[in-house]
């Protein structure tokens, strides 16, 4: 609930703090005291719309520091959490208007978007009057508030759930249809790339391999000449390897005479023939590789220039050829299992929607009850606001093509003001005054299905008297006990019912010529029944207006 209010400079009020307590509060005052300033400050505070023209006469900016202490499960304090508010404590919203027009927001000092601020507020209280154009005469929120009254949230769970299956399997066919219709598109290229593919047998590194065979195979004849003659001087009859040996031997029988001498020598001409050796070898194996048959060479390059072709037909490197093929494989097998999946996702699809129109029935049911039950509950508070002619009507038009993840109803509160007369929205078949009534019936029936903590009622009393305002202050009354109240008005029936009462008037500035500000005064006991004695008797105060209030507050208390 709110708890306090605070306001500086803004239009006729220059420093305003006040407190609430829970229960009924009303704001009276005489015409032009600054009942609509305080309200609009009220409503800054709560993300309303700014003007330059709220900030007080000759300041810089005025602001409004509204004060809530609500449960730690309510939705204003996710919405703030969402926003990365700290939200340990009271919330704390709070509005900044610069003369040049422009605002900024905090809530709980920290700054905020005003999207947010107005989310965060549009939780935390609803403003209502004659020439209100939200809250309950906005048809967008009548289904919501119907699913409320009729506890119907575990049914629009479920339709909930149902719609979004329904979009989840429509979804996957719709996405599954356009691959297959792509892919049917493909299918001929795809079949034939598999069966030439399949054909060539490409595998992973044969281009470079078959491209080395290739160049050495072309330059054998050439290297071959160079390895034997190379092979002759190592191995052939001018090999040194006999002399190298022989020389050996020779130096090995000196061995014992000079050993210092002749064993380096020894173990270098060993190691001369072992190297000799491993030449001989070497040249062996190279003459060996250039030995090929002109067939292989003509078969290398034929599979070689094969898979190039290839590649540059499916632009890939000839090494990805192999890859290339299991893709297509697989695109093709996609193709011939797609036919039994889309026939599945059908089925699933037929089901879902099935299984939508299940729960979406159950909660057209719900909400004809609730319906019914609204009508007749909102009906019974109608005769003592002199409304006894007028019928309150929940229309609800039914789509059963629709999926929305609400239901088939739209659903809009109507109107009938008079017998004969033809019912239609409440907005516009009802009188500014009729139309408050209404609202005030509703809000009583709907005190405890999902109303804001805060209520506030803008002169919905207005035009009415004597009887009608004393059930009005009932009504608020009994609301209050479910919800906290502000009401402005100038009904003292109204005034009398209220746990709380504030005079709102206007008063000359202390020192400043021609200057006035608002003011805000907490009334108790005796200025409170003169307040009310006043509202009953006007300019001059009788003492029959003195009695007669003093009964109203005897009346109200008991």
């Amino acid at each position: 609930m709110l708890i306090q209010l605070t306001i500086r400079d803004i239009v006729l009020i220059d420093r305003l703090e006040l407190h609430f307590h829970e229960g009924l509060s009303v704001l009276t005052g005489e015409t032009g005291a600054g009942k609509s300033i305080l309200l609009d400050a009220f409503a800054l505070a709560l993300g309303g719309r700014g003007d330059g023209s709220l900030v007080r006469h000759g300041e810089a900016q005025g602001q409004v520091t509204a004060v809530f202490d609500c449960p730690l499960d309510h939705p204003a304090r996710r919405i703030a959490s969402d926003a990365d508010i700290d939200v340990d404590g009271d919330l704390i919203l709070r509005r900044v208007q610069v003369a040049d027009g422009r605002t900024r927001a905090f809530v709980n000092d920290q700054p905020v978007s005003v999207q947010v601020l107005k989310a965060i507020g549009a939780t935390l209280v609803e403003i209502h009057g004659q020439h209100d154009d939200r809250a309950l005469v906005d048809p967008a929120t009548h289904r919501a508030i119907l699913d409320a009254f009729g506890g119907l949230s575990g049914e629009i769970q479920a339709v909930g759930d149902a719609s979004r299956r329904v979009r989840e399997a429509r979804h996957a066919l719709h996405e599954h249809r356009n691959r297959i219709e792509k892919a049917r598109k493909e299918a001929d290229f795809l079949r034939h790339a598999v069966e030439e593919l399949t054909k060539l047998n490409p595998l992973a590194g044969e281009e470079e391999t078959l491209a080395g065979r290739r160049v050495v195979m072309m330059q054998s004849e050439k290297v071959a000449q160079d390895l034997n003659e190379a092979y002759e001087v190592v191995a052939g009859n001018t090999s040194p390897v006999n002399e190298l040996s022989a020389a050996v031997r020779k130096l090995e029988r000196r061995g014992a005479q000079a050993p210092s001498l002749v064993e380096p020598s020894v173990k270098a001409l060993d190691a001369a023939l072992v190297a000799i050796d491993e030449a001989r070898e070497a040249l062996e194996e190279a003459i060996h590789a250039t030995e090929y048959d002109p067939r292989e060479l003509e078969q290398t390059e034929e599979r070689l220039f094969a898979l190039r072709a290839a590649a540059r037909k499916y632009d890939v490197p000839a090494d990805e050829l192999a890859a290339l093929r299991k893709r297509f494989e697989e695109d093709v097998a996609a193709i011939d299992a797609g036919e039994e999946q889309l026939g599945g996702l059908e089925k699933a699809l037929k089901e879902a929607d099935a299984a939508y129109v299940k729960a979406a029935k159950a909660l057209s049911s719900g909400r004809k009850k609730a319906a019914q039950a609204l009508d007749t509950a909102v009906q019974a508070e109608l005769p003592p606001l002199k409304l006894e002619r007028a019928r309150f009507i929940t229309d609800i038009q039914i789509d059963e093509t629709s999926r929305d993840p609400s239901g088939f109803e739209r659903v809009e509160f109507w109107a009938q003001t008079n017998p004969g007369t033809r019912p239609g929205p409440l907005m516009k078949v009802a009188s500014g005054g009729e139309l408050s009534r209404f609202m005030l019936a509703l809000k009583v029936v709907l005190a405890d299905k999902g109303s804001a903590p805060t209520l506030v009622f803008d002169e919905i009393d207005t035009g009415v008297g004597g009887a009608v305002a004393d059930a009005i202050g009932q009504r608020l009354a009994r609301l209050a006990e479910k919800v906290q109240v502000m009401a402005v008005t100038h009904a003292p029936q109204v005034a009398a019912k209220a746990g709380s009462h504030f005079l709102i008037a206007k008063e000359g500035v202390r020192g400043a010529q021609d200057r006035v500000a608002t003011r805000v005064i907490p009334l108790e006991a005796a200025p409170r029944r003169e307040e009310i004695a006043r509202m009953l008797a006007g300019a001059t105060i009788t003492e029959e207006a003195r009695a007669a209030a003093a009964r109203l507050l005897e009346a109200a208390a008991h």
